[in-house]
């Protein structure tokens, strides 16, 4: 299997509002940077679809550590939430639907495709990939206002 390192971080202009998200693959020295967002989002949401995005990229199974600043994220799969969420069918422990389940439904379909390790790393440190990536989504949130400013998309508060 090829072992890939995959940075990912999401960020929110309001919360609910204009999110972006970005990511970094890593394989052999070589990175593939990648970005995007949505104009009305969470950044729960966004911090999800950044690992997406890049799984989404792999046409083969790959050996994938994943490091987000996402407590949520990294949380769901590390102690087991998501394993449990889908036991009892998308739903918490509280009996509550779980938010965000389509991006769940779709990590966890990857989760069987891949070998994943999810990575907790300090946001906004000394970490230069999540850096990377944090400036990555901003920079798509950006994109964003000014498509919209321009009259090309729905309007953003």
């Amino acid at each position: 299997m090829k072992k890939i390192d995959l940075y990912t971080d999401g960020a929110c202009s309001g919360n609910p509002g204009a999110g972006g998200w970005g990511a970094i693959l890593i394989y052999n020295g070589i990175e593939k940077e990648l970005s995007g967002g949505f104009p009305e989002t969470t950044n729960n949401r966004m911090e999800i679809y950044a690992v997406l995005a890049g799984l989404n990229c792999l046409k083969t199974e790959c050996d994938v550590t994943v490091y987000s600043d996402s407590a949520y994220t990294v949380n769901a799969v590390n102690n087991g939430w998501l394993k449990s969420w889908l036991q009892n069918g998308w739903k918490k422990a509280d009996g509550k639907p779980v938010l965000n389940v389509d991006l769940w439904q779709e990590l966890y379909a990857l989760s069987l495709r891949h070998k994943l390790t999810f990575v907790k790393v300090k946001g906004h440190a000394d970490n230069a990939y999540n850096n990377r990536c944090d400036a990555l989504a901003r920079a798509a949130i950006k994109a964003l206002r000014q498509e919209c400013a321009a009259g090309n998309g729905d309007i953003i508060g």
